[in-house]
């Protein structure tokens, strides 16, 4: 048997049950695996114990202190923090052993992502390399606090590599549309705690500037129908997010500043 490597993996889910078993194997190699679950209804939880895993229960916090909070459990001396919807492919595993066996002075690496969408490895547009920071020693990294698009912030040196994470991104029109709802939700509330304004008018622009930009400017169109379909619900995204903020804005002219605004529509449980 093939020794461990002195790993954590940190991973938050919730009803992850399709992709948490091909997420595990690819890290199966790591002496530690962290799962931190926010209700899951599904098969997940008996996944995550079955393979080993070392499971908790915590409610909802938003992306990056649920992040942070798995990041706490880790143990080993490097942490590598990872979704269920990735994979870790054997070329980079490899990669990573040989990081951690040497020594050097590197806190963190960035890995380039390959995105998946409906099959189709998605190369224009901005998601290609979609480099990411997730490997880093541990207590030389963070989780940045955002309620969406968290990032992990790493002290000292970050080193680029070339072998990438897999991203299995959801395929199914029905789950994209509700977590265009999530995010947009997200989104929306945290420019509003920015003091950030927006009219559904200029949402609707943002909106045709970023299918214009992603579909042609950045060449989506050269990734087929997949390319299309990415443009389209970025687009929806990015309408919805400054829709969400208008009508925040507009509670907040009623209310008051000093008074408490309700969330809009669609807030991530």
């Amino acid at each position: 048997m093939v020794e461990k490597a002195p790993l954590s993996v940190a991973m938050i889910v919730k009803n992850e049950a399709k992709n948490l078993p091909d997420c595990l194997r690819s890290v199966a190699f790591a002496r530690q695996i962290v799962v931190v679950d926010s209700g899951s209804g599904d098969e997940t939880l008996r996944i995550a114990s079955d393979f080993g895993c070392e499971v908790f229960s915590e409610a909802w916090r938003g992306f990056g202190p649920q992040k942070q909070f798995a990041v706490e459990q880790c143990r080993e001396a490097w942490i590598l923090v990872l979704d269920a919807d990735e994979r870790i492919p054997p070329e980079t595993a490899r990669v990573i052993r040989q990081i951690i066996d040497s020594p050097g002075n590197i806190n963190g690496y960035s890995f380039p992502r390959k995105n998946f969408f409906q099959g189709r490895w998605i190369r224009h547009a901005g998601w290609w390399p979609d480099r990411v920071v997730r490997l880093f020693r541990r207590g030389q990294g963070r989780l940045t606090e955002a309620a969406v698009h968290e990032a992990v912030a790493v002290e000292g040196q970050v080193e680029t590599l070339e072998a990438p994470i897999e991203h299995w991104t959801e395929g199914d029109l029905g789950r994209i549309i509700r977590k265009i709802d999530r995010y947009s939700t997200l989104g929306a509330q945290q420019a509003f705690a920015e003091g950030r304004r927006c009219s559904i008018g200029s949402a609707c622009l943002r909106a045709g500037f970023t299918f214009f930009q992603d579909y042609l400017l950045r060449g989506g169109l050269l990734d087929g129908p997949q390319g299309l379909t990415l443009a389209v619900t970025d687009a929806v995204n990015k309408f919805f997010k400054y829709a969400k903020l208008s009508e925040l804005n507009r509670r907040a002219e009623k209310q008051g500043r000093g008074g408490r605004i309700p969330p809009p529509s669609g807030a991530f449980d």
